[in-house]
């Protein structure tokens, strides 16, 4: 083969580096141009079964197959990191990732700092403790050690009844860690996401475990997809996470990991 000449290889060159940027993907949801395939990253915390957990070092869970269905919806390549939920907080506040996923109440005080999609999923707190525990309702509390995942609603509720600082409050970085210290005997309860909780009883028969309710303590709560203030894919995923649960593909979803239907019309009237 002839050697080529220096004019010829570089324009051999920046043809190929052309060629190669077209296939890009964005980081951003902007989309770019038309040959440009638009893309988010979403952070989550995997320790929040069964919405988003580790399995066979896979993110598997509630919250991954909607986020999937709903990005397919909208057009968009989705990568989904785990980083832990403080750190995912604090990389959607400085847009170091398009949005959080990871069971997120939507509340006032977030509001504050994040945008959120339109609520996705109808929650509630509730209490797990041991079976035969005195405790029968969120009044029975009082007096009583319980433990919490730190800067969850579930630490909210706990205050509520407790008091803000109470030392009788013990807070740990995941539900895991909470519901651990409650099986080993240094927390009489858990405050909790419904979900979770009951999720947990249901696979630990042998721990003997029990879930208490209580609607006149505990509001309903709603989840959303957490995104930095002024995103730009806000419209984009809100028009999609309505089109699946009228299409069906979110109760399908549903199905899936509860077993039960959805309230679609109680999540519907706070869209």
């Amino acid at each position: 083969m002839k050697k080529l000449s220096g004019l010829v290889m570089a324009m051999v060159f920046v043809f190929v580096l052309a060629a190669c940027g077209a296939e890009k993907t964005t980081g951003d949801g902007q989309g770019g141009s038309d040959t440009e395939k638009k893309s988010v990253r979403v952070v989550t915390d995997a320790n929040y079964a069964p919405f988003e957990y580790m399995d066979g070092g896979k993110i598997v869970g509630f919250d991954v197959d909607f986020v999937n269905a709903v990005a397919k919806e909208a057009g968009y390549d989705v990568k989904i990191e785990n980083v832990g939920w403080d750190p995912l907080f604090l990389e959607v506040k400085n847009k170091s990732a398009d949005m959080g996923m990871s069971a997120i109440t939507i509340n006032d005080e977030r509001k504050q700092t994040y945008d959120f999609s339109v609520p996705y999923f109808l929650s509630t707190n509730k209490i797990l403790v041991p079976e035969g525990s005195d405790i029968k309702s969120a009044e029975d509390l009082k007096g009583k050690t319980v433990s919490v995942q730190n800067a969850t609603t579930g630490q909210s509720s706990a205050e509520k009844l407790l008091g803000k600082n109470s030392k009788d409050i013990k807070k740990f970085k995941n539900n895991n860690l909470a519901i651990l210290e409650l099986t080993k005997g240094g927390a009489d309860a858990v405050v909790a996401d419904n979900t979770v909780i009951e999720e947990y009883a249901k696979n630990n028969p042998k721990q003997k475990l029990v879930v208490i309710e209580d609607s006149k303590a505990f509001e309903a709560e709603f989840y959303g997809l957490m995104l930095p203030k002024g995103s730009n894919v806000k419209a984009d995923f809100d028009e999609a996470t309505k089109k699946i649960i009228d299409n069906g593909k979110y109760t399908e979803i549903y199905k899936k990991w509860f077993k039960v239907e959805p309230d679609l019309d109680k999540l519907k009237e706070q869209q």
